[in-house]
């Protein structure tokens, strides 16, 4: 199973004696390519000074931890107003609170040790097998040993892959059986699933793949979970919106989205959605005023399910979704498995899934396709509304798909050989809305016939263009393509720009799942340009799954 989240080592010994083991094994194990996955390290020494008693603040780290650790020499060290050295108090309160206990014995010679280590050691060696170490090195070696049996004791190790492995504290009572009633609802609508509604639960879940000696898997906890972050805290998406270009602390706008997999793509679908501009055009075709995001939501959709699909679950970091002023950024703990790259994400591709069980029941109900589609759908059709082509990022450790929001990219800019004060005013005016003169001077200490100069380069070059007038002229983007990348061209694309389509709905009754949602940060108030996106599970009151549709038209 996956940790909550990293194990914490408590190490325990005299301070002044092992002061180099104490490092050696922090540092060991911390960068070690496994144990630094499942475990972090506490050292007293690493705390900073506070105005708590040091008895106070080692007892309660103890209390905290997973694994007492403890590393017995020679001294016995400082002894408190009871003869008992923080050594041994931490080995008692170790041993009363049931943790798991490591001991560590350095040297072969018991006639060296003061006669209190001496008795410490004996009563550790009453209570369970000790080791014995001359150096560093065989600290580490035993250490390790140790260490992969506690986890492989706890069936962290496992040679299944992760979807396919059971949970030790789940069982069927763990799942939402009229979820996964609904599922096979949308399964036999979407893909002809062969069971009928009325299927018993664990003859769905056989049929699956995701049943384990009659204990869900893990991938039926996240996919049917009535809570599965109590099992998986790391599965929640983190969801955030920023004003400008670049990260700020405190975030503006942060909510953390929590549920099952298929609650999660439509609560995130619909975060990013409630934060894009949505335009209204006019009654000239139909009765009703045809409306458009400045991105299409198929995209947007197809980014969070791609993550949602393909991160990997044994890492303990959440999906991350971030809005800012010119981009979207979605990232997933998980590089791209070999032989894929980013490269070929630009071209067909072998589909190669991470989690194959998840993958196949987010495929019959029509989440994905499984035909490595899904990067070549979101370039068509961002393209085709003029808008730059998604970046695939990939690391050893997350994968990142970044959505433009405009034509205005970075590589855009650096093309049109802008000079600094242009450069900052299209900062400013991405982050503000618009600019004038005036402003610009403040911005960049020029004159006003250099600002005046800089900012009518931008309007004729297509990047901004001028409303007002005389002293109320100012600049804003303008949503024209320029097609030939310098300060002077001529050349703009004209405004005419495939409309984008809202996600189709699948007309199902009921929803997949539940959906919970904790707010965390500032309530940002709704700018004249943003239109709030209802909550998915008030699509679903009129029978819809896994649709985010736009707000309605107005009369």
């Amino acid at each position: 199973m996956p940790t909550p989240s990293k194990y914490l080592l408590f190490v325990s010994s005299v301070q002044r004696e092992f002061a180099a083991e104490r490092r050696e094994v922090k540092d060991y194990v911390e960068a070690d390519a496994l144990l630094g996955r499942f475990f972090s390290v506490f050292l007293f020494e690493d705390i900073p000074a506070s105005g708590r008693r040091p008895d106070e603040v080692y007892l309660d780290e103890v209390d905290g931890s997973a694994l007492y650790v403890g590393l017995f020499g020679n001294d016995y060290g400082y002894e408190d107003s009871n003869g008992v050295s923080p050594t041994e108090r931490e080995f008692d309160r170790a041993t009363e609170a049931g943790k798991e206990r490591l001991i560590f014995v350095k040297g072969s010679d018991d006639k060296a040790r003061t006669a209190k280590m001496a008795v410490l050691v004996s009563k550790a060696g009453s209570q369970l097998i000790r080791r014995r170490f001359q150096d560093s090195g065989e600290l580490k070696a035993a250490l390790y040993a140790s260490l992969v049996q506690f986890l492989d004791e706890r069936g962290v190790l496992q040679s299944r892959p992760f979807d396919e492995r059971v949970h030790p504290d789940a069982s069927l009572a763990d799942l939402d059986e009229e979820g996964l009633t609904r599922f096979v609802r949308m399964a036999r609508h979407e893909r002809q699933f062969a069971l009928a509604e009325s299927t018993p639960l664990p003859e769905i879940l056989t049929h699956l793949d995701l049943l384990r000696d009659g204990q869900p898997s893990q991938g039926a906890l996240l996919l049917f979970g009535k809570n599965p972050q109590r099992f998986f805290p790391a599965s929640e998406v983190r969801c955030m919106h920023f004003h400008g270009t670049t990260i700020q602390r405190p975030a503006p706008f942060y909510r953390i989205f929590k549920g099952n997999l298929f609650s999660l793509v439509e609560q995130t679908v619909d975060f990013i959605l409630s934060k894009l501009n949505y335009r209204i055009g006019t009654r000239a075709e139909s009765a009703q005023a045809p409306g458009e995001y400045e991105l299409p939501p198929s995209v947007i959709r197809e980014a969070v399910v791609n993550a949602i699909a393909h991160r990997d679950y044994t890492q303990p970091a959440a999906i991350q979704a971030s809005v800012f002023s010119d981009r979207i950024e979605i990232r997933n703990p998980g590089g791209l498995l070999p032989p894929l790259t980013s490269e070929q994400l630009h071209r067909p591709h072998a589909s190669i899934a991470r989690n194959h069980h998840i993958c196949e029941a987010l495929y019959l109900a029509r989440y994905i396709e499984k035909y490595g589609t899904g990067t070549l759908m979101m370039i068509a059709e961002t393209t085709a509304c003029s808008l730059p082509e998604p970046d695939f990022e990939a690391t050893p450790g997350e994968f990142v798909i970044i959505l433009w929001r405009d034509w205005l990219t970075p590589d855009v800019v650096a093309r049109l050989g802008l000079n600094e004060r242009q450069r900052m005013a299209i900062t400013y005016a991405r982050d503000n809305g618009r600019i004038n003169n005036s402003e610009l001077r403040k911005l960049t200490g020029a004159s006003a016939p250099t600002s005046k100069r800089d900012l009518e380069e931008l309007a004729k070059s297509g990047v901004f263009e001028v409303f007002g007038g005389g002293r109320s002229t100012a600049y804003r983007f303008r949503s024209n393509r320029v097609i030939i990348g310098s300060i002077g061209s001529e050349s703009v694309q004209s405004s005419h720009e495939k409309p984008v389509k809202p996600a189709h709905g699948r007309d199902i009754m009921g929803t997949l799942g539940t959906s919970g949602t904790e707010s965390i940060g500032s309530e940002e108030t709704q700018s004249g340009h943003e239109t709030p996106v209802k909550p998915a599970q008030e699509w679903y009151k009129n029978g819809t799954i896994g649709t985010s549709r736009p707000p309605e038209n107005p009369t």
